[in-house]
């Protein structure tokens, strides 16, 4: 038995209450449907500037009545410091999800994500800590290694951030260790690496890659690489990032206090990408026979990611389950069934 399969029949026998911001976003969304299986209970954030009912309604849908019952939504906005002491009444454990995402959306419009991102982020911590919650944990970004060379990806070793958007979430981990240091609330920041799966918005001119990709595949029409498609990602499922937000919360002290990576410790090319998308699409009856169109680098971006995981697992219990192509399959269903309702 892993050491996460061991805390999920722990949680089961003995239920915590969970705070999770951004909850009708992707991840955020993602970790609701399998905390209430666990039959935990619920608090949950969001203002909807990124994240949707629809994927409120699809974990009802999910869940058993009894176990949507131990969910309790607030409509409301990180920003508001009062929301934010409102949301944590009798709260164990902090999932804090709610950002702005996107370096695209950062470089054309830096001050609204600086204010979701480092205000929201100060208040939903400040906050967390007054209340005397038994662990705060927060969505990192692998964009806080900006132009530093090196693969894997260390914990430990930075470069100079390369967009706004990388600015905040670097801000959000120095914020955190301040806390650390000067009042003793110790923190778990989750560096994730390109997340993707069910319920990661394919809409809008922000969406991440995976389900951009697989849309304008489902309808038939033309896909863009940005670069000669060399450019390579360290691609993790959702359900690992779940793994890591679960396992993070329950950390001893020892864990505590720490920035992790959250992925694979693998590297997979838009262009191997591209491949796997047109495989699990095949898998399900559909062809697609376009070719994909090359333009521009995107500023802002960097050329190659992955990530050195061994902090995780030996600090946390990480495990992941899942490898890219076992991720694109499982996800790739949803994406058909929710693009084929539109």
């Amino acid at each position: 038995m892993t050491k996460y399969q061991k805390i999920k029949i722990d949680l089961k026998s003995e239920p915590k209450v969970w705070l999770i911001t951004g909850v009708a976003g992707f991840i955020g969304s993602n970790l609701l449907e399998n905390l209430l299986l666990l039959d935990q209970k619920i608090v949950g954030l969001d203002n909807f500037a990124t994240g949707h009912k629809h994927n409120l309604d699809e974990v009802r849908e999910l869940v058993s009545d009894i176990q949507w019952k131990n969910f309790t939504f607030i409509e409301g906005d990180i920003r508001d410091y009062s929301t934010c002491e409102k949301s944590l009444d009798n709260v164990d454990y902090v999932l804090h999800q709610a950002a702005l995402g996107s370096v695209p959306r950062s470089i054309v419009d830096p001050i609204t994500t600086n204010a979701a991102n480092i205000t929201g982020f100060l208040n939903i911590l400040q906050a967390s800590k007054e209340a005397k919650v038994k662990s705060f944990t927060y969505a990192a970004s692998s964009s806080t290694y900006g132009d530093h060379p090196g693969l894997p990806k260390v914990e430990e070793h930075i470069g100079n951030p390369l967009s706004p958007y990388a600015v905040t979430k670097y801000v959000n981990e120095l914020y955190a260790g301040v806390y650390a240091k000067t009042y003793g609330f110790k923190s778990i920041g989750l560096r994730y690496f390109n997340v993707f799966g069910k319920r990661q918005d394919p809409d809008g001119a922000y969406a991440a890659v995976i389900p951009k990709w697989t849309a304008a595949m489902i309808s038939n029409q033309e896909l863009f690489i940005n670069g000669d498609g060399e450019t390579s990602r360290d691609f993790c499922f959702v359900e690992n990032a779940v793994q890591a937000n679960i396992l993070a919360a329950v950390a001893d002290d020892a864990g505590k206090d720490h920035v992790y990576n959250v992925a694979l410790c693998d590297r997979t090319s838009l262009n191997s990408l591209f491949n796997s998308l047109k495989l699990a699409l095949n898998a399900n009856d559909i062809s697609y026979d376009k070719h994909a169109i090359y333009r521009d680098f995107r500023t802002g971006d960097v050329m190659h990611s992955q990530a050195d995981i061994s902090k995780a697992k030996t600090k946390l219990g990480f495990e992941p389950k899942y490898q890219i192509q076992e991720g694109i399959d499982k996800a790739m269903p949803w994406y058909i069934n929710f693009l084929g309702n539109k």
